[in-house]
């Protein structure tokens, strides 16, 4: 029996971010001839343990999951996997292979240009990460930033962040307005609607400088490019060929400022509807 895909999210409040999510489930078990089931770790149902119970009830002992983050930030490296251990303690004989976030990507960088639309020369793009307590991932938004730039005509790609980590969108705005840009197009790295990406467009229409052009882009979304991308690391899970890059991971080397994270315990999160949570979090 070939492993099934489990589609590991964060969760959000937004009702449209849980919907979207599961159109995207529904949209990869059409595509695939296996199982496919999805849940959230916090915020919001099902919670990834009625994913888990719905398979293992099918029968299936090993499952692949794909975390569905676009950065290994917290989440990725510790809370997933910690609610996949312990799913596995609920449930004997139950094992996982467990896939890599999916950015960056050339084809996450194609689906981000799409979104983008029109930018030019005269164009600044602000690209909107959620932010991080973790360096490596708000570098890894850097990254995707400096990628998207690359070859592709715009006038600029700078970086800002909505929670957790500088700077922020009005402080990314200012930087574009003072390199000159009076065309600035705001694009949230975010996979689905929810709480943050509107907060993303909310911060956007206060910056206050009405001389500006300034448009949001919407978010990636549930898409067939999207789909491509998750098949892809559900293949590479299957295979064991995760390739991570842990040298600048805080969990495993001591980094300024975050020395107390190096082998600190990956918990998963509580999640309302998970009853039979053991209240460690």
């Amino acid at each position: 029996m070939t492993p099934p895909l489990l589609l590991v999210g964060h969760g959000t409040r937004a009702a449209e971010g849980v919907a979207e999510f599961t159109r995207f489930v529904d949209r990869l078990a059409a595509r695939l001839p296996v199982d496919v089931a999805g849940g959230f770790i916090e915020l919001s149902p099902p919670p990834l343990t009625d994913a888990v119970a719905g398979l293992y009830a099918a029968g299936h002992r090993r499952v692949a999951a794909v975390p569905l983050v676009l950065v290994a930030a917290g989440h990725g490296k510790g809370d997933i996997p910690g609610a996949l251990a312990r799913e596995s303690g609920r449930h004997p004989g139950f094992s996982y292979a467990y896939g890599r976030p999916l950015g960056p990507h050339p084809g996450l960088l194609t689906l981000l240009a799409e979104r983008l639309g029109e930018a030019g020369a005269d164009t600044a793009v602000l690209l909107v990460g959620r932010g991080s307590t973790d360096p490596d991932a708000n570098a890894e938004v850097c990254k995707v930033a400096r990628l998207l730039w690359e070859g592709r005509g715009i006038g600029a790609v700078e970086t800002a962040f909505v929670s957790l980590a500088r700077p922020g969108v009005a402080e990314g705005l200012e930087r574009c307005r003072l390199l000159g840009f009076r065309q600035i197009v705001v694009l949230p790295y975010f996979l689905f609607p929810g709480v943050l990406p509107d907060r993303v467009a909310s911060q956007a229409r206060e910056y206050g400088h009405p001389e500006l052009e300034i448009r949001t882009a919407p978010v990636i979304g549930d898409c067939d490019g999207l789909a491509d991308l998750v098949v892809e690391r559900y293949e590479e899970a299957l295979a064991g060929d995760i390739r991570m890059n842990c040298d600048t991971c805080v969990y495993r080397i001591s980094m300024p400022g975050f020395e107390d994270r190096v082998g600190a315990p990956q918990l998963p999160h509580h999640h309302p509807d998970d009853h039979a949570h053991d209240h460690v979090h």
